[in-house]
């Protein structure tokens, strides 16, 4: 029996975001286990078989040099864009040459490393674009006030990043951005390719004195859906799609105002006992106050692939109701960001299992090491992976199948024209 390529192998991922703030592609990060020589080729063909025309593009970042060489070499046309360390390409003349191979080929590669040690011409001209890193002080930017757009300190701190002698490159892209307004700059100045990974500190930062409200869009992706009779399971996965808006829903239909007699602990049995006429009227109360700032999209949409994530590691042949409550465990780790009040007084505002708030706020319970594994899998933290896979006794082809299979349906999007 032939052994997967996948059980030699750590991955990680992150996402790449376009102008519009949505999911450009996934960044994944390969990683060969300790001791051993993975079948690159067998990967590829493994990609090709998971990966479909809806899937987001990939890029795949190597982290050694042999997957890069192994890369290179065996990876036919048609492959996924594939980094290209500079450093490496600096050092080693075998690259180079691999390099210049792959090209003729067909193959799709990006050149990554710091903006201030570009590649020459001749070295250049193998690459079809740039994931570029700028010096620590450049990606620091500036210090970020409230997102008000029309307020004087916005506009000031816009022109004082401009001006600073970043020399940014159009069209490439930019990777370890810290300050939401130098990302503003890339993407909407300098027509970015993508920004790899977003600043979700300064995001929150300049976020924190506005009223959290949900998504203007998935608000109305939900009213539309039930419009359109969809079935209960369609409601409940649009609902969970926005954390702010699932918050709000499980804290109505435990309301007073609704008068239900006993608690909501979960989405599904909140849309069961609420009522779609209901539901339609509250959404209806929701959409005049929704929030249109795309900034937090990339947040939201993070948050809500560790979730997914989640749902599929915990342990396989449990009930789907258990699934349910995991996806709302990790969905809900994260609300202080986007409400900016402490987690525990938060969730203690809803009826929720002990579980989740035993995994969420004391890192403990059978849901913790879920948690953990879906953040360090948003990471290049191979070590981290492989220390949380032994204990959660997840087999490496397993958890990687998994991510595979979460990132390639992940959905492509512009944001919807709103009425």
């Amino acid at each position: 029996m032939v052994q997967s390529v996948l059980n030699s192998l750590t991955l990680g991922y992150r996402p790449l975001w376009s102008r519009a703030r949505r999911l450009a592609g996934v960044q994944l990060f390969v990683h060969e286990e300790p001791g051993r020589n993975a079948d690159m080729p067998h990967l590829l063909r493994t990609l090709a078989e998971m990966w479909n025309n809806q899937a987001p593009p990939l890029l795949l970042s190597p982290q050694s040099r042999q997957v890069l060489c192994n890369l290179l070499e065996h990876a036919p046309q048609g492959s996924p864009w594939i980094e290209v360390n500079g450093s490496w390409l600096r050092q080693d003349e075998g690259i180079f040459e691999l390099v210049e191979q792959a090209k003729a080929r067909g193959l799709t590669l990006v050149w990554s490393g710091a903006l201030n040690q570009l590649p020459d011409a001749d070295a250049a001209q193998g690459f079809v674009s740039s994931l570029l890193r700028l010096p620590p002080e450049g990606a620091q930017g500036v210090r970020n006030e409230p997102d008000f757009s029309d307020m004087p300190s916005f506009k000031a701190a816009a022109v004082s990043l401009a001006a600073q002698p970043l020399n940014l490159l159009d069209g490439q892209m930019y990777e370890g951005l810290q300050n939401l307004e130098l990302a503003r700059l890339c993407l909407d100045s300098h027509d970015a390719g993508a920004v790899a990974g977003w600043p979700v500190v300064d995001t929150v930062r300049a976020f924190r004195l506005q009223q959290p409200q949900p998504a203007r869009d998935s608000v109305r992706r939900l009213m539309q859906a039930i419009d359109g009779e969809q079935s209960i399971d369609q409601l409940e996965h649009l609902l969970g799609e926005d954390p702010v808006l699932a918050y709000r829903f499980m804290l109505y239909t435990n309301s007073a105002a609704l008068g239900l007699r006993r608690g909501v602990d979960s989405l599904r049995r909140g849309l069961v006992m609420m009522g779609l006429g209901t539901l339609q009227r509250w959404l209806s109360d929701q959409l005049p106050h929704a929030c249109t700032h795309a900034d937090l999209v990339p947040l939201r949409t993070q948050m809500v692939v560790r979730a997914r994530l989640a749902e599929e590691l915990i342990e396989a042949g449990v009930s789907l109701e258990l699934q349910r409550e995991m996806y709302l465990c990790c969905l809900f780790s994260q609300l202080d960001l986007l409400l900016h009040e402490p987690l525990a007084t938060l969730l203690r505002r809803m009826p929720l299992s002990e579980r989740i708030f035993d995994a969420v706020i004391n890192n403990t319970g059978p849901y913790a090491e879920v948690l953990q594994m879906s953040a360090a899998l948003a990471s290049t933290d191979a070590a981290t992976i492989r220390r949380l896979r032994e204990q959660g006794q997840w087999e490496a082809e397993e958890l990687n199948r998994m991510l595979l299979r979460v990132l390639s349906d992940l959905k492509l999007g512009m944001p919807e024209k709103l009425a």
